[in-house]
Formats: structure tokens, C-alpha cells, sequence
């Protein structure tokens, strides 16, 4: 039988790569567990993925969606995970997911989504992870974090995504994707949302950051000011995206085109990564 593109792009993923790192131990009822959560979770993003009307806002920065070009890393906050999985899926993308117990089951849900993981999180096995991360990116492979998980804080990015990208020369894409309604859970750190069925949802592609390889520590400081504040400018935008004015949002779609994104979107990011270098010295 012939595969299809979807079919296809999944079985790249999955086999994109192993763990490189050993799973903890878990409780049987644990164990148990997992599968159920995994199957759960499967049936509700494959219920409401398919509902949900989407905008892309710097459609032309997202690097990820032109099959077979320069692979990237993919850096969005936790709190738009199922929206995420639902807009990548199908495209062989790898992501770093953490070896616990949430991870284990969320792995089934993405690789099932045709996502590839690469194994450890800033927590464990965060050098195995980012070295697994490379290797994906040198054959070929677009990858993607969750760049303030698995557990917080909220809205703090941490090092990876700067440190793979001066190891391999690939960029950073930065995006946010916000729902016009969704369901939050008030209780979680990173405030997680599940849209409501047929949503409007919008996201924010910031142009591509790139880190050279011979960066020292004061330029690795500057492209991680830099790489939070474009996660702050896509989320701002996105999460206010459906309380502007359609006056507002056509002015939005106008500076983010393609003629105008790199000026304004580098200026504004540059002035609040400034800002955020100030704060700490």
C-alpha cells in the first residue's frame, strides 16, 4: 500500500530518532495509566483540531512550513501546546519532551499527531535531549520546544533554544497561537488552554533568529534577551488579537507583512530586549 504524505511524514517521525536517556521507574498503576491518558487526550485534540479557523500572522517567517527547506527550531510557550499540536502535525517535526510521567504519555499523543521526540527537558537529561535535538536538525529534521517547560516558570524562557542554535547554525522561529475562546486552567503553572470546538484561533510568526557560532557569553546573553522578548511580543499580540478592532488587526496584518515584518518586528523585539538586558545588569 502506498503511503500518503500524512502517513508518511509520520513514520519520519517517529523513527526520527531514540531515547537517548533511561525512563524512570514508575508504579504500575502508573503505567497503566499512561495509555488510557494518552488515548484521552488523542480523541480530544483529534475532535476539536479540526474545528478550529486559523490565522497566520507572519505566515511568510514560518519556516517550517515549506516541505524539504532549512530546518529550524521551532520555540513557543507551554500554554499553547494543543493548539500547537493540532497547527505542526504531520510534518515529522521533533520535539524535546520530558522523560516523567506527563511526559511519557504526552510522547504517545505527539507521536501519534506524526511528531518525532527526542528525550529530556531542562530537568533531566536536558544535554542528551539537546544533543539527540542537533543530531535531528543536521539530518534534515525541523524541531520544535516548549521553551518555558515542563515546569515553569511561566513565561521564563529557558537556554536551549539559544544553545542549539549556535551549535548548528540553524535559526530560531519564534510563535505564539492564541484562541478567540478557549478553557484555562486557572490551577496549572503555564495556565494551559484548550480551545472551545469551532474557535477562531490566531498565530504569530516572528522572522527567524539566528545565533553565530563563535557567539561569546555577552552575545549569548543578548540573543536570549532577545529570543524572550519576541516570545513576549508574539503572545502580547496574539492574546489581544480578539479584543482589537478589525482597524487594529488590519494595521497588525499590514506591519507584519512580508515587506515590513524584519524592520518593525526586529526594532520592536530589539528596543524590549534591551529593555530586559537593562533590568538585569
Amino acid at each position: 500500500m502506498k503511503d500518503t504524505p500524512k502517513s508518511a511524514a509520520r513514520e519520519t517521525a517517529v523513527n526520527a530518532t531514540a531515547p537517548a536517556i533511561s525512563m524512570p521507574r514508575l508504579s504500575l498503576w502508573r503505567r497503566i495509566q499512561i495509555p488510557l491518558i494518552a488515548a484521552a487526550v488523542y480523541g480530544v485534540i483529534r475532535l476539536i483540531g479540526p474545528t478550529l479557523r486559523l490565522e497566520v500572522i507572519g505566515v511568510h517567517n514560518a519556516i517550517q512550513i515549506p516541505r524539504g527547506g532549512e530546518p529550524a527550531i521551532g520555540a513557543f510557550w507551554h500554554r499553547c501546546i494543543f493548539s500547537a499540536a493540532w497547527t505542526w502535525r504531520d510534518r515529522g517535526i521533533v520535539v524535546l519532551n520530558t522523560v516523567n510521567f506527563d511526559g511519557q504519555w504526552t510522547r504517545r499523543v505527539i507521536e501519534k499527531l506524526g511528531f518525532g521526540t527526542a528525550q529530556g527537558s531542562s530537568t533531566r537529561g536536558a544535554l542528551e535531549g539537546l544533543t539527540d535535538m542537533a543530531r535531528n536538525l543536521e539530518a534534515g529534521h525541523h524541531v520544535a520546544l516548549t521553551i518555558d517547560g515542563p515546569r515553569g516558570p511561566r513565561y521564563v524562557a529557558k537556554p536551549g533554544a539559544v544553545i542549539l542554535a549556535r551549535r548548528t547554525g540553524r535559526p530560531i522561529s519564534v510563535f505564539y497561537i492564541a484562541p478567540k475562546r478557549a478553557y484555562t486552567f486557572r490551577k496549572a503553572w503555564d495556565l494551559f488552554q484548550v480551545p472551545y470546538p469551532f474557535t477562531h484561533t490566531v498565530m504569530f510568526v516572528a522572522p527567524p533568529i539566528r545565533v553565530p557560532a563563535d557567539a561569546d557569553s555577552d552575545a549569548m546573553k543578548a540573543k536570549q534577551a532577545e529570543v524572550q522578548a519576541t516570545l513576549e511580543q508574539v503572545r502580547d499580540l496574539a492574546d489581544s488579537w480578539f479584543g482589537s478592532s478589525e482597524a487594529e488587526r488590519d494595521h497588525l496584518r499590514e506591519d507584519w507583512s512580508e515587506k515590513d515584518t524584519r524592520r518593525a518586528v526586529r526594532a520592536g523585539a530589539a528596543d524590549a530586549a534591551q529593555m530586559i538586558s537593562s533590568k538585569s545588569e
